[in-house]
């Protein structure tokens, strides 16, 4: 049974501490879990879709139930299926609901201009520059570093592999001299 994004909010299941900070914070945490109830929605319907095809169209691979299971499936799936919008949809009017009450001023939620570019989220690490560069966030920056420990990680391995190797001939060189 799908359960709504309040509900999976007052339960605490695994949810950052940084989201319970604030009510703001909630209902961004909220509107995140809104988002991945969306995708779940999508999935349900593509689901419900192919139980309503006739069996005989089903690949080998699609693994969809047959006889009465095949109906019984599809009530579930449809019956999560509106839970889960009924979710969604209540999750989005309350979020309605706290930026009327924030008083929030429409101005600030109007849509930026067109060709607009928005920053990255997140705080950037700092440059050994020492400037400010506001374009990649803390994630973006991380990726950039463990690819950077990443290729260092292979140079040196390539370098003692080639060390090895060049010891190895001059090893073999020795003997050969040695056996003549």
């Amino acid at each position: 049974m799908a359960e709504s994004t309040l509900e999976r909010e007052t339960h605490g299941l695994d949810i950052d501490p940084i989201w319970t900070t604030s009510r703001t914070a909630r209902q961004i945490y909220a509107l995140g879990e809104v988002d991945k109830d969306i995708t779940r929605l999508l999935s349900l319907a593509a689901s419900s879709i192919s139980l309503l095809t006739l069996p005989q169209t089903d690949g080998p691979e699609d693994n969809l139930p047959q006889g009465e299971e095949r109906s019984e499936q599809f009530v579930l799936e449809v019956s999560e299926y509106f839970e889960r919008l009924d979710s969604i949809q209540e999750a989005i009017r309350s979020s309605l609901a706290h930026i009327r009450h924030s008083r929030i001023a429409p101005s600030a939620i109007n849509a930026p201009p067109l060709g607009f570019i928005p920053p990255s989220l997140g705080v950037g690490l700092p440059s050994d520059d020492g400037s400010s560069r506001r374009d990649r966030g803390l994630q973006e920056e991380r990726v950039e570093r463990d690819a950077w420990k990443g290729i260092l990680a292979a140079l040196t391995r390539l370098k003692a592999a080639q060390d090895a190797k060049r010891d190895s001939d001059a090893a073999n060189t020795n003997n050969d001299m040695m056996q003549d």
